[in-house]
C-alpha cells in the first residue's frame, strides 16, 4: 500500500477531484494549506500591497494498492499542471498496515475496490 500526497493549486481542486472520481479513486482527503513558495515578491493591488511569499494549496491524501499509484500520479500531473511555478508536487510513500475501526480488518483488504 502507498500514501499519495499531492499538494495543489486552489483553482486545481475541482478538476483534479472530479478527475480522481472518474478514474475510479473513490476516497480521499484534502485539507486548505498554506505554504511558504520560491516566490518572494511584493505585488500591489488596488494601492495595498501584498505580500506573495505565502501561498495557499490544497493538499490532498490518497492511500491505495500498489498498482493504482501510477494511474493515480498520472491523473494529479494531467490536471493540476498550468506549466508555470507555484504547481505543487507529490509525494509517494509506504504503508505498513492499515484497520479498518468498524470491522477490525486490516491489511489492503480494508481498501476496498469500487469495481
Amino acid at each position: 500500500m502507498k500514501r499519495i500526497e499531492a499538494i495543489i493549486r486552489k483553482t486545481k481542486f475541482e478538476d483534479v477531484k472530479e478527475a480522481l472520481l472518474q478514474s475510479d479513486i473513490n476516497w480521499f482527503e484534502y485539507h486548505n494549506v498554506h505554504g511558504i513558495g520560491q516566490s518572494r515578491e511584493e505585488r500591489i493591488y488596488r494601492g495595498v500591497q501584498y505580500s506573495t511569499d505565502v501561498i495557499e494549496r490544497v493538499a490532498l491524501t490518497i492511500v491505495c494498492r500498489d498498482q493504482f499509484v501510477d494511474p493515480t500520479v498520472k491523473v494529479i500531473l494531467e490536471v493540476a499542471r498550468t506549466g508555470e511555478i507555484g504547481d505543487g508536487r507529490i509525494f509517494v510513500s509506504d504503508i505498513i498496515d492499515t484497520w479498518s475501526i468498524r470491522t477490525g480488518e486490516h491489511g489492503d483488504i480494508v481498501l476496498r475496490d469500487k469495481k
